[in-house]
């Protein structure tokens, strides 16, 4: 980081055979490195070893080098750290991850070998938090809690596992906000942003202890309470969380409208805040189509569709648990925020939602990705979803790998940047996951193609957090965004929204359900297996086959609880 000032350095002590570098954060606390070389070598200094070696014919010399960080204060595991004991724990604790995961299985080996990556990465980000385990964002750079990437990760894996969106939901009601305090953009009810405890948060360089400036955590962790509800029937969670979801849905009405006029705006108080708060969150993300940047507050179109289906959501699943007044209101809190929505957003002119309103309430006209969420929270009518999705699958938005943050048309495309027309797979995956939840499934089997041919140019077939948006020509392969983070947890998570997307499952644990709806394997999968699927306390076996252009669906096995399996095919 790039910082006004810094603690104390001190002069590397050199040893025979390490180096101990030592730093004073402006925090008090001492932090060593420590550099162990073997064999010893020849010649060593504060920056530079080196050996002088005779090697032999057909013989190999092995030269180790360990780097161990200590932080005063805290014990190191790695004081007595025993390589081969470590790696035969994380094997062990992995093993006891897939047991308890669905496995997948297809006659593609390379795609098998995707979802087993993207299975590692989920189990490798999860970090401790007491009892609980939260998905780290992504390594290196936000290896720590997130509230949106947290979430949209715990949603996008709930196929895969559930107890992740479960501890998830628990870790995250934990640090949800208790007061008002500007330092760190927080208010009662708000769930984080971002949760960070090294030097420059604890020297009050920076307010994330925890940090609150996000806009559609909020929302999103109650989406993401009814789901898990819908897959898990865990009535226990639920009660256990109400009064978060209370206290979010208060945030919702009492904060999160900061003029009065219906929708959930952001507008920074910390004075080292994010300006954008969106999961578009750069500080250049949200520009006119004349290239002047967007002031705050700023009324995002997926947030205002996160809230809806928040409240929607909230509103069957309160009437579930016997709260009837606050069920009906809920309900039409949703039913008119669409009404004004349309209303607002609509842009005749260019036959598209707008991505956002500024101060001003000046629609942002640029045509965006962000109106693709609006197909996954069905805040917009069936029609209007179907000319959300026919614009989305022009070339301008579709770049042959994905989706585009921003169209190539627009004066402030850049393929290159962070949000203005670069391709992210989780966005990528929510909208391909809207298009099928109104059941125009075509546009996502494509999107699952081309990302998982994009998939194959990356290392070990791991999707990164993003890719650069240039078209894509025949023989091309995908630009990669050269600090992009790889793994980056709801990159990892898109292929299963996307596949559970596609082959339209759809859980009702709380009935004892399970609906698999039209269908769809793409012309690369003929055959697809899916097993120890959780829906509630029932683990289910599932054959996926495709015979030309329809796929068909048969129930392997159930094991534990009873559950009824409907599979339907719809015109």
């Amino acid at each position: 980081m790039a910082r006004p000032g810094h603690g104390q350095y001190y002069k590397p002590v050199v040893e025979a055979n390490m180096i101990s570098i030592f730093y004073r954060g402006l925090d008090g606390v001492m932090r060593q490195t420590l550099i162990k070389l073997s064999p010893n070598p020849t010649a060593i200094d504060e920056r530079t070893a080196r050996w002088d070696l005779r090697l032999e014919q057909l013989k190999e010399v092995q030269i180790e080098l360990s780097v161990t960080p200590f932080v005063e204060g805290r014990e190191s595991r790695a004081r007595n750290y025993d390589l081969s004991a470590q790696l035969q724990h994380r094997r062990v604790h992995f093993s006891h991850w897939e047991v308890s995961s669905t496995s997948f299985r297809s006659n593609n080996e390379v795609f098998d070998e995707l979802i087993q990556t993207a299975i590692g990465d989920f189990h490798a980000l999860q970090i401790p938090d007491e009892s609980q385990h939260i998905i780290a964002a992504g390594i290196p750079w936000f290896a720590t809690i997130f509230g949106r990437d947290s979430v949209i990760a715990a949603y996008q894996s709930l196929a895969l596992n559930p107890q992740l969106a479960v501890d998830t939901l628990r870790v995250l009601a934990r640090y949800q906000g208790k007061e008002y305090d500007d330092w760190r953009d927080e208010e009662p009810g708000k769930i984080l942003h971002e949760y960070r405890v090294g030097e420059m948060t604890r020297s009050g360089e920076m307010p994330f202890s925890p940090y609150y400036g996000s806009i559609d955590a909020t929302p999103l962790f109650l989406i993401l309470l009814s789901e898990t509800f819908s897959w898990t029937a865990d009535e226990r969670l639920v009660e256990e969380l109400l009064p978060n979801a209370y206290a979010a849905l208060e945030w919702i009405d009492k904060h999160g409208d900061l003029d009065g006029d219906g929708f959930v705006e952001y507008q920074r108080r910390s004075p080292k805040g994010l300006v954008n708060q969106g999961w578009k969150d750069s500080w250049d993300a949200n520009m006119h189509r004349d290239g002047t940047l967007a002031r705050t507050p700023v009324a995002l179109c997926e947030v205002q569709g996160y809230v809806y289906d928040a409240k929607f959501r909230m509103s069957s699943l309160l009437r579930n648990f016997g709260d009837t007044k606050t069920a009906d209101k809920l309900k039409r809190d949703a039913i008119e925020l669409a009404r004004r929505f349309e209303r607002s957003f609509w842009i005749p002119s260019r036959g598209y939602y707008a991505m956002a309103l500024d101060n001003n309430k000046r629609p942002l006209e640029v045509i965006a990705s962000n109106p693709g969420h609006l197909l996954f929270s069905r805040i917009i009518t069936k029609e209007r979803a179907r000319i959300v999705t026919n614009r989305l699958m022009r070339d301008d938005m579709f770049s042959g790998w994905g989706w585009r943050t921003l169209s190539q048309d627009e004066r402030v495309f850049n393929p290159l940047s962070y949000h203005r027309g670069s391709v992210w797979p989780h966005d990528n995956s929510i909208i391909a996951h809207g298009m099928a939840l109104n059941d125009m499934r075509h546009g996502a089997v494509r999107v699952l193609t081309t990302l998982y041919q994009a998939a194959l140019n990356f290392r070990d077939y791991r999707l990164p957090e993003l890719f650069c948006g240039v078209q894509r020509r025949e023989h091309d392969e995908p630009v990669h965004y050269p600090v992009s983070c790889s793994p980056q947890a709801w990159a990892s998570g898109a292929m299963f929204l996307i596949l559970t997307s596609v082959l339209g499952i759809r859980p009702s644990a709380p009935r004892k359900e399970l609906n698999i709806i039209n269908p769809l394997l793409p012309d690369w999968l003929d055959h697809l297996h899916l097993h120890n699927l959780r829906v509630g306390n029932s683990r289910v076996g599932l054959d996926f086959t495709r015979r030309g252009e329809r796929t068909f669906c048969n129930v392997v096995d159930v094991e534990g609880e009873k559950l009824l399996v409907n599979v339907a095919f719809k015109k």
